[in-house]
């Protein structure tokens, strides 16, 4: 099940190209550029929030030390919690047991996802809907 994963770290390098490339970036400028839907930009931030590659000044994204710890993991912390207790969980429950936003919910799976302990997929298969389990190595 490791398939949402890559897609997360591969968005991540793009990110993070994105912004080697151009210097810092605002979230619009960095989907335009990179093509992203808003949800895999999400994920993508919270995978390079979790190696500590980016971090955020008023509306502007940037290469350098985090500085989005402490929300990305606190929510990471609560989504871990819940996968575990559900076994699988799609991302309108996390949204609601969690009391977070879904760009929230996706910043933490971004970094769940980027230390290995979960993945994804899709519910059905033309779905664009997500649940998420546990994974372990």
């Amino acid at each position: 099940m490791r398939k949402m994963s890559a897609k997360f770290g591969n968005n991540a390098g793009k990110i993070w190209v994105a912004l080697s490339t151009h210097g810092p970036l605002t979230q619009s400028t960095l989907i335009k550029t990179t093509k992203l839907t808003k949800n895999d930009f999400h994920t993508a931030i919270g995978w390079l929030a979790r190696e500590n590659k980016i971090c955020k000044e008023g509306e502007i994204y940037k290469l350098g030390e985090t500085n989005l710890t402490n929300k990305i993991g606190e929510d990471a912390g609560k989504i871990w919690k819940l996968i575990d207790s559900h076994g699988e969980i799609d991302i309108s429950s996390i949204t609601k047991e969690a009391e977070i936003t879904i760009y929230d919910a996706y910043f933490a799976l971004g970094w769940l996802a980027r230390e290995n302990k979960i993945d994804g997929e899709k519910i059905r298969k033309n779905s664009t809907q997500l649940k998420f389990k546990l994974e372990y190595d």
